[in-house]
């Protein structure tokens, strides 16, 4: 999965809690899904800041 598409899913979960379409049930385990896509997507921008980083020194 690409940066993009983590956080597109990320900002659906959002969008649907913000809506109120996440049933109670369900929030718990959205949440901790979108918990792990951040995670991802951080550990993925701290990686191309250090690529970056390398380069330019």
């Amino acid at each position: 999965m690409t940066y993009e598409e983590a956080m597109a899913q990320v900002e659906e979960i959002l969008g649907r809690i913000q809506r109120e379409e996440i049933t109670i049930d369900d929030l718990a385990q959205e949440v901790a899904r979108a918990t792990k896509l951040i995670a991802a997507c951080k550990a993925r921008l701290l990686k191309a800041e250090e690529e970056v980083n390398k380069i330019l020194e």
